[in-house]
């Protein structure tokens, strides 16, 4: 049977003249991206940041999805107003629609069409531009720019500065990074943050790019500070000149001060500092296939609040066929992550019951009672473990989950210690209720940010999951009880109501869909190479 042609593409999203629902300013639009699975069902692959009060948004966060040739892959882009910090889109307000192939829009340039509402009347005067372009260079650019002296465009306080980086395509500019804003400051310095060099420049180091930087406003009327524009090749040999601000830096820090005091003097120490150097970074599958393993962890919630399990309204109610919220999740995302695991033994504990035999409350007991040996073999181990378990647990409280996340960072913190990427940490909690030791939960969050390991978090029920929202950084970086910020985001939280018609590939899907990125990110800054290869050949810096 022939191989399948696959190749990873990635979506630029960007919408003109969407539908204004706030009063007193612009709508707030953030682009969701679903794909309809083999039975009809529709389920989440990805989202764009928010854009703040604005009705044409160029959305920065790019989304790479497969492509394969035989298949239709059927997509819809839902556009939203963001009013609030809950996941669900359904308290949000509805801006508009499209429903596309990816054949379609892979088969175009630049792919518009008008947005509907979900009668398909037209939404508005609304139109969404998807660009697709194919993922052939593994090359990223890492970044670190700061500036002096901006010019202030506020009058009380000072400018708000953030960057833009612009890609040249046959269309026009086409953004392609957005960092961060750093509030009241002239003299700012950005986080480190990183570009694939395809999206920047399509692997070409002598194709122009554009930087942009503005003075962020709250109701979306951004000012110009100034702006360049450059090549890879220029950018590399400026930061290779000195640390500081050199000579050669200078000469697009003069054209940044150009464009807003339209004079001709060079000025000195003043605009733009930019280091940073081209790598070739690893892949998912380079690190998979070279032998990095993912230790997959499972944690239970035993509260009092899921109800007494022998009533059928309790979410540990195991039913007549054998199921229940908990299982469904477990078999979910087991049967996908337990692919990658050569062993197949997975660690799983229940948290917020008093167990035998002294019925002290634990928030890290062993399904199995075997702290030695928590180990199940496979998910199927784990779902007889957990249906043993049950009867013999009484539910209490409260839901802590710093104890567990802290178990799994034990161990994530010991792989770190090896010079290769031979293990990667994931640890699946599967919840009905509020947090009680939140404080605790984002340091735990925060610390294992900067180790090999991801945090999925599942919630069962129909609790309010606010709280679980609010440690997944989609919003912006979590930070600790001290104010320290995470190093990355490493939580994804998916309300398993969502899919409780959909398919069970679709969770799975939904909740294992950040973890390559995670992994990647990670082993890549941390420049570690997969157990078996040549570390030589990759990690190289581009000329």
């Amino acid at each position: 049977m022939a191989a399948q042609c696959v190749t990873k593409v990635e979506l630029t999203v960007s919408c003109e003249n969407l539908m204004d629902k706030d009063i007193g300013s612009k709508s707030d639009p953030l682009c969701v991206l679903l794909m309809n699975s083999s039975d009809s069902q529709w389920f989440e692959v990805a989202r764009t940041e928010k854009v703040q009060n604005c009705l044409n948004p160029k959305f920065a966060k790019k989304v790479s999805i497969d492509y394969y040739f035989e298949i239709v892959q059927k997509l819809k882009f839902g556009i939203y107003d963001i009013d609030n910090k809950t996941v669900d889109l359904n308290d949000d307000d509805f801006l508009g629609e499209l429903e596309c192939t990816l054949g379609q829009v892979v088969s175009s340039k630049k792919f518009t069409r008008p947005l509907v509402l979900k009668n398909k009347k037209p939404a508005g005067k609304g139109t969404i531009t998807i660009i697709a372009e194919e993922i052939k260079d593994n090359r990223v650019v890492n970044f670190e720019v700061q500036a002096r002296k901006l010019d202030n465009k506020d009058f009380f306080g000072k400018s708000d500065p953030y960057l833009e980086f612009y890609k040249q395509t046959e269309t026009g500019w086409q953004l392609a990074h957005r960092t961060e804003v750093v509030k009241n400051n002239l003299n700012p310095c950005w986080r480190p943050f990183r570009i694939p060099l395809q999206s920047l420049c399509g692997g070409d180091m002598e194709k122009p790019i554009k930087v942009e930087c503005y003075d962020y406003d709250n109701d979306g009327s951004h000012d110009l500070i100034g702006a360049f524009e450059t090549t890879m090749t220029h950018l590399q040999q400026a930061s290779h000149v000195s640390p500081v601000f050199s000579p050669v830096c200078l000469r697009y820090q003069t054209v940044i001060c150009n464009s807003v005091l339209h004079k001709k003097t060079v000025f000195s120490n003043y605009g733009l500092k930019c280091i940073m150097h081209v790598v070739k970074e690893y892949t998912f599958l380079d690190y998979i296939m070279g032998g990095c393993q993912i230790n997959f962890t499972v944690a239970i919630d035993f509260t009092g609040s899921n109800g007494d399990p022998k009533s059928p309204q309790s979410l540990h109610y195991i039913s007549p066929q054998g199921v229940n919220e908990y299982l469904s999740a477990i078999w979910s995302v087991g049967n996908v992550i337990q692919d990658y695991d050569s062993d197949k033994m997975f660690p799983a504990f229940g948290f917020g019951a008093q167990i035998p035999p002294t019925w002290q409350v634990s928030h890290e007991f062993p399904l199995n009672f075997n702290p030695s040996n928590p180990f199940c073999a496979g998910v199927e181990g784990v779902v007889q473990a957990y249906r043993a378990c049950l009867p013999q647990v009484k539910l209490y409280g409260p839901t802590n989950f710093s104890p567990i996340i802290n178990h799994v960072a034990c161990f994530a913190k010991q792989a770190l210690q090896q010079t290769t990427a031979s293990q990667y940490f994931v640890l699946l909690i599967i919840t009905d209720g509020v947090i009680t030791d939140m404080d605790e939960t984002r340091n735990a969050i925060v610390n294992a940010s900067r180790l090999p390991m991801s945090v999925i978090i599942v919630g069962v029920g129909g609790a309010d999951f606010s709280a679980m929202e609010f440690l997944d950084g989609d919003d912006g970086r979590l930070r600790s009880q001290t104010g320290e910020a995470a190093l990355r985001d490493i939580v994804q939280f998916v309300p398993f109501r969502q899919f409780q018609n959909a398919p069970r590939e679709a969770l799975s899907k939904s909740v294992l869909a950040e973890i390559p990125g995670q992994l990647v990110e990670f082993l890549n800054t941390m420049k570690l190479a997969p157990p078996n290869s040549n570390p030589a050949s990759a990690m190289t810096v581009s000329s």
